[in-house]
């Protein structure tokens, strides 16, 4: 136990900890806008497709 709280110390005093979190939350927005991108695609593409279909 006292290990893994000296590793997490050294995690947190250390810049790789930050650097770490400022990824990670990057990573999440791209991931956000990602899906609303292809939800938004997905609602278009659906509603294209039905109106060529209700045109046949």
């Amino acid at each position: 136990m006292n290990k893994f709280m000296t590793s997490v110390k050294n995690f947190l005093v250390s810049e790789d900890g930050p650097t770490a979190v400022e990824y990670a939350v990057m990573l999440a927005l791209i991931i956000v806008v990602c899906i609303g991108t292809v939800s938004s695609i997905g609602t278009k593409a659906n509603a294209k497709f039905l109106s060529a279909a209700n045109a046949l």
